[in-house]
């Protein structure tokens, strides 16, 4: 019995260990980022949230809301973690 109560909390740690890193993001990000006409630039790789873009791809700060910022990328709108440059969301 021990060994299946094992298995059971094994099989969950991953799952737990996502939803930690679910990022709720407040509408008026969603709503600036898109509302902005920035340029895109290219970037030959995957947007994939919770991986880093590399440091050369340049973010824009979102007023009053210091933990996001944005970067429009291949033609994707994309919000980053500024302190990080981890992707949090993909828009577009």
């Amino acid at each position: 019995m021990k060994k299946f109560a094992l298995i059971c909390v094994a099989l969950l740690l991953p799952a737990s260990a996502i939803a930690q890193t679910t990022v709720v993001l407040p509408g008026e990000v969603r709503t600036y980022v898109l509302e902005q006409q920035t340029p895109s630039v290219t970037f030959e790789g995957d947007l994939v949230v919770g991986q880093p873009l590399p440091e050369t791809v340049e973010i824009y700060t979102i007023p009053d809301q210091p933990d996001f910022a944005y970067a429009i990328v291949n033609e994707k709108r994309v919000i980053i973690n500024p302190k990080t440059h981890v992707v949090v969301e993909v828009l577009q």
